[in-house]
């Protein structure tokens, strides 16, 4: 039996450098999210996304804080006209956790919908 995608887990609370994940961790997860890639820091994963236009980005914007809220996990974003850009990290952990793939991976199953 396989372990479940990352798309149709759920974040839990995670306090403390015990729930950090190391390098090798974060890589594999990685591979599982195209276009994602590690903050220059180390510390956030990061996309950036486009759009046609300013509606279609605050759309987007939406959906995802929508998700965020459901799972307790909020992104850092920065958008404009046409583009937005995400970077998740785990502040609790002082880098990246699993709860960030999660909702890295539940970002891109809201775009293939």
């Amino acid at each position: 039996m396989s372990p479940p995608s990352l798309a149709s887990q759920h974040c839990q609370p995670r306090k403390g450098k015990e729930h950090a994940l190391d390098a090798a961790r974060i890589d594999e997860l990685l591979q599982q999210l195209p276009g994602w890639q590690l903050a220059v820091d180390g510390k956030a994963i990061v996309k950036n996304f486009r759009f046609s236009d300013f509606h279609h980005t605050l759309g987007f914007i939406n959906a995802v804080g929508f998700m965020a809220n459901r799972e307790d996990h909020h992104p850092d974003l920065k958008a404009g006209y046409g583009h937005c850009r995400l970077a998740w990290s785990t502040h609790d952990v002082g880098g990246l956790s699993l709860n960030d793939f999660i909702c890295a991976a539940r970002v891109e199953a809201l775009l293939a919908r």
